[in-house]
């Protein structure tokens, strides 16, 4: 996993770069502009801060938000951080964190009046147990998955996760949620026509700007 973003107008030149769930003994270290967080215990990685990110990737200037780095980015970064002491563990990601799923069983939960337990298909054939509070969740549906590891547009980042003491391994989302023009203000699992997308290919943001138009 590799999630990146740069909000200039916030942050400056920083571009933060996370690769690993935050734990409870972190620790940072910085030194030239680069700031590692790692886990004190085991000495993994779980993200860097590049203080002055245009130095490296020039690029990055023109960006504001999440950004999907190349193998040749990522290439760059690591090399920036072996030549000043710190670990090149960057790996380039390019897996869909969003995708069309399809929701192929739902019951209720144990211990909630509104939370439903769904297995949910995504890529590749793939299952996974998504709760939901959606009050319009219902066996037989598409739906946008967030799946782990995703950044939502508010920039919540999607981890594992449990609900109640149920599992959840990905997030259902709302047309709010996503952001998507004119989608209802209110709570509910975006559900996609039968014919939007096939169930496992990466969710079509740039179509989805008509769904409520």
């Amino acid at each position: 996993m590799l999630i990146a973003s740069y909000n200039p107008k916030n942050t400056g030149d920083t571009m933060v770069v996370i690769i690993n769930q935050d734990v409870d003994n972190q620790e940072t270290v910085v030194h030239d502009n680069v700031a590692r967080i790692y886990d004190s215990k085991t000495d993994q990685t779980l993200g860097y801060n590049f203080l002055k990110a245009s130095q490296i990737l020039p690029e990055v200037i023109d960006q504001n938000g999440q950004i999907d780095l190349t193998e040749g980015q990522v290439q760059r970064l690591n090399q920036f951080l072996t030549a000043h002491g710190f670990p090149g563990d960057l790996k380039a990601d390019e897996e869909a964190r969003f995708v069309v799923g399809y929701v192929k069983t739902m019951t209720d939960h144990p211990r909630s009046d509104h939370l439903k337990i769904t297995t949910t298909e995504v890529d590749n054939g793939q299952e996974v147990q998504i709760v939901s509070g959606s009050p319009n969740m219902q066996a037989g549906i598409k739906v946008v998955v967030a799946k782990i590891g995703a950044m939502m547009p508010n920039g919540l980042i999607i981890w594992p996760g449990e609900l109640r003491g149920v599992e959840s391994d990905g997030m259902i989302c709302s047309g709010r949620e996503l952001h998507i023009p004119h989608a209802p203000q209110v709570p509910g699992a975006l559900i996609l026509p039968d014919d939007y997308q096939a169930v496992g290919e990466p969710f079509d943001f740039k179509k989805a700007q008509h769904l409520f138009s």
